[in-house]
């Protein structure tokens, strides 16, 4: 559902989210948002300034075929198959968002007006096919404000460094450990001194590194209620802000160290930390937990519409959240592994189911499509 709520001012909250550093990204594109002018509208009055996407939402807009139905028409009629159709519909929407996007891009540097395209998620556990994908998106999409989204998975890792080493920006997806973050920002660091090496403006160079939140309390949750005494019941709603906070604590270190400052004097970018899946899932927490309790400089929140609007409402925009609470959330992680449940088993659980939903997301999009293909096939007419 698109909607927008208020249309002659900026929503408070929102503004006080972005004036705390933190760059609003909406988490969804579909045709009609672009066409119907919502997307401009949402950049105009709820400080939206960025556009990320993933499988799962491709399946939705496209899978419901509204707004797709002339191309799709003419993609059956020159008989493509169904894997370049998806890549033409989709492709097609993030190069439409990023002109849309495009004055933000400008007047930022680059720093957002990004709009996120993610590499075909059967690739994830291959480092070469990856690297082939984004170069491939790259071109087709053609507009300088994308960013190729690749999985943080073990193969993941190299075809970072070697798709940031061509000078192509990055948005690292499906985060959720910390020991993988830091090696998702050595990556990075790497891509960057090939760059470098090669030549390359690092100043043109843009990543951020999305570190999933809300996935790791509904993982955790579910084994504390298993445990199911007090002590764990109380934890509850804990671990993935726990999680986040010392993610950003890895951020402040490795964008501090002596590494970062020989790449920073050659006028390269930080790999900003993005909160994703920020929607709430457990309804006894507030809507806007993961918008409200995350506020850090130099970071980057996206979320669904949803969140976006209650935040808009309802938000509670009380300056930094994250810098100084180190402490506390360690001992909040150190108290759920004390309680049985493995951090290290969530967290490698959560990776694997999350390049698994990806690829069945992508697989439904693509028998939609084929689907709509075959129904609209020169044969059918």
């Amino acid at each position: 559902m698109i909607t927008v709520t208020e249309t002659t001012t900026t929503a408070e909250p929102l503004k006080a989210l972005s004036g705390e550093g933190v760059s609003i990204w909406l988490d969804d594109l579909s045709r009609r948002r672009i066409t119907s002018g919502n997307l401009a509208e949402l950049i105009a009055t709820r400080h939206v300034v960025g556009v990320t996407t993933n499988p799962s939402i491709f399946q939705t807009a496209i899978g419901s075929s509204e707004g797709y139905e002339e191309q799709l028409a003419d993609l059956a009629t020159r008989r493509v198959t169904v894997d370049e159709a998806v890549r033409m519909m989709t492709t097609a929407d993030v190069r439409a968002a990023a002109d849309i996007l495009r004055p933000v891009y400008d007047a930022t540097g680059g720093r957002d007006g990004r709009v996120s395209i993610e590499v075909d998620p059967r690739l994830a556990g291959d480092a070469r096919a990856t690297v082939a994908e984004a170069r491939q998106l790259f071109w087709l999409v053609d507009r300088p404000n994308v960013m190729i989204k690749i999985p943080a998975t073990r193969a993941g890792l190299p075809a970072i460094t070697e798709v940031i080493g061509l000078g192509i920006s990055v948005n690292v997806t499906l985060i959720f450990s910390l020991e993988r973050y830091r090696e998702v920002m050595d990556a990075y660091l790497a891509g960057l001194e090939k760059a470098r090496a090669a030549g390359l403006d690092l100043a043109t160079i843009h990543s951020v590194a999305s570190f999933f939140v809300s996935r790791v309390d509904s993982e955790i949750d579910r084994r504390l209620e298993k445990v199911g005494t007090d002590e764990a019941l109380a934890l509850r709603g804990r671990a993935a802000l726990a999680n986040a906070r010392l993610a950003y604590e890895a951020y402040e270190d490795v964008f501090g160290g002596s590494r970062w400052t020989a790449l920073g004097g050659a006028r390269a970018n930080r790999q900003r930390p993005l909160w994703a899946s920020t929607g709430v899932k457990d309804p006894a927490y507030k809507d806007t937990l993961y918008v409200d309790e995350l506020v850090a400089p130099g970071t980057v929140n996206t979320m669904p519409e949803g969140t976006l609007n209650a935040t808009a409402d309802h938000g509670e925009i009380r300056g930094d959240t994250v810098s100084g609470g180190y402490a506390q959330a360690r001992a909040d992680l150190a108290a759920v592994e004390k309680q049985g449940v493995s951090y290290d088993e969530v967290v490698r659980q959560l990776e694997d189911e999350g390049v698994a939903k990806f690829e069945a997301a992508w697989n439904e999009l693509l028998d939609a499509v084929q689907v709509s293909l075959d129904s609209k096939g020169v044969d059918g007419e």
